[in-house]
């Protein structure tokens, strides 16, 4: 995994406004991990990195991971397969589909990643798999869907370690609360951790206990803030309003956020710091995924 550090030392730290003027005593910062890769998106790399040694420890010869039609972890690990030369099966919810469903599957097929695809009971079932065994004849290393395992949470540790960490409050979007759980273990005593579920009905405090426990890592809900409305809707929904203050900060020319994750965290942290005082420094964690703004 040679190239990893050269793409992890591109993730850098930048002041940044929001639309509405700034509190004149709040430093608002970004954590570029958008920066990392174009197909390996944000947080995907950190989530991947220990388990790609992992495989090489094994001497696994492929990848086998979980994901929905326009799961942008698929493609990472497709990605990754690809530079490594490590091969790769996705196991893709919904037996409907094909290679050619979206650009998406399109690209990890490009990429070399094969394809199983499933009813979405046998993925419901199926989709936790982790470790090294046997696929097809072969030694492959299963991971997760979303890379949620031990490896993909302290993976995410390196987000905060690369920081001076004296923020009061890190902001992050939330899918499967392994990247948050990351930064839980990371961050400083002195912050909170504020997470914005983009899963209608997330039960984020349920997940990141059960998943601490699971892997045997610390967790105290009390340094965790859930905001849990600003899903408009669910998974990859939208409306006019977040649609809009998209459109409003994208044209700032800082960078740039989508409606499915990084958007979403945005418009919170814009509600929160309307209504919570003594806020002195935020870091907003930018997760990637900005394949979902092409075409």
């Amino acid at each position: 995994m040679s190239y990893s550090s050269d793409l992890l030392s591109k993730s850098c730290i930048e002041r940044f406004y929001l639309p509405i003027k700034n509190k004149d005593n709040l430093k608002l910062f970004v954590k570029r991990d958008d920066l990392i890769h174009s197909e390996i998106s944000g947080n995907k790399l950190r989530k991947l990195k220990l388990n790609i040694l992992k495989a090489a420890d094994h001497d696994c010869k492929r990848f086998v991971t979980y994901g929905g039609a326009f799961s942008n972890h698929l493609l990472a690990v497709a990605a990754i397969g690809k530079m490594e030369g490590v091969k790769s099966t996705g196991i893709v919810r919904g037996d409907e589909l094909n290679p050619n469903s979206n650009e998406v599957l399109k690209r990890c097929a490009e990429l070399g990643m094969q394809f199983q695809f499933t009813t979405r009971e046998y993925y419901k079932r199926e989709k936790y798999n982790n470790g090294v065994a046997s696929f097809e004849g072969e030694k492959a290393l299963f991971i997760p869907e979303g890379g949620a395992n031990r490896e993909g949470v302290l993976g995410c540790c390196d987000i905060i370690d690369e920081t001076s960490n004296d923020y009061d409050y890190i902001f992050v979007g939330q899918g499967t609360s392994t990247t948050s759980l990351g930064i839980y273990q990371a961050m400083s005593i002195k912050s909170k951790l504020v997470v914005v579920p983009v899963l209608k009905g997330y039960d984020s405090i349920r997940e990141m206990s059960q998943i601490s426990s699971k892997f045997g890592l610390d967790f105290d809900a009390s340094r965790v803030v859930v905001l849990d409305d600003f899903h408009f809707g669910g998974y990859a929904k939208s409306n006019k309003e977040l649609n809009d203050f998209i459109t409003d900060f994208n044209a700032l020319g800082q960078f740039k956020v989508e409606p499915v994750y990084t958007g979403k965290v945005l418009f919170g942290l814009n509600e929160f710091i309307k209504t919570v005082k003594g806020i002195k420094k935020v870091l907003f964690v930018h997760t990637g995924g900005l394949h979902y703004m092409l075409g």
